[in-house]
């Protein structure tokens, strides 16, 4: 019979080991850079004007300052290690998407470069200097930012600063 309690609990202690989450990533730091704007279409045209002439693609962060996700993905992108990558591959620029629902500001700014809807908030368009989209299928996957890793960031926005464009995306 003791035997059996023993088992019982090896068994139980080994199953209680296994049923403990993993921890949480470490929350990553937090920017506010999405402000309400009625130029939002003429600050990418903007981005795509220097993207031209510097040969460098576009990063297109649209996001929502009261969306943490979108606060924390502005975060990382402003840390030395982001700056140096985006210097180097991207023009940069922030487009308030401002709170869910039928009005939502900007969504016009996605359509054009071929993506229908703003399912969530932040949302990351690749563009090469002549509007192309680079991301089609990950453009709105980035509602988790705020749960990813600084290093899958990062990993992610340096494969697609080389990634060749998907044709008939274009501007």
């Amino acid at each position: 019979m003791k035997q059996v309690l023993l088992i019982v609990a090896a068994v139980l202690a080994v199953t209680a080991c296994a049923s403990v989450p993993a921890p949480a990533p470490a929350p990553g730091p937090e920017a506010r850079p999405y402000q309400e704007s009625d130029t939002a279409s003429a600050e990418v045209d903007a981005a795509l004007a220097r993207a031209r002439q510097s040969g460098k693609r576009v990063l297109l962060v649209m996001g929502a300052n009261w969306c943490s996700d979108s606060r924390v993905l502005a975060g990382w992108l402003a840390t030395d290690r982001f700056v140096d990558l985006i210097e180097r591959q991207y023009e940069l620029v922030y487009v308030d998407i401002g709170m869910p629902g039928p009005d939502r500001p900007n969504v016009g700014v996605a359509r054009r470069f071929g993506v229908p809807e703003l399912p969530g908030s932040p949302n990351v368009l690749v563009l090469t200097h002549d509007g192309a989209l680079v991301n089609p299928t990950t453009a709105t996957t980035w509602r988790n930012a705020g749960s990813r890793t600084a290093d899958a960031i990062y990993d992610e926005l340096a494969t697609l600063a080389d990634l060749p464009a998907s044709p008939g995306n274009t501007d």
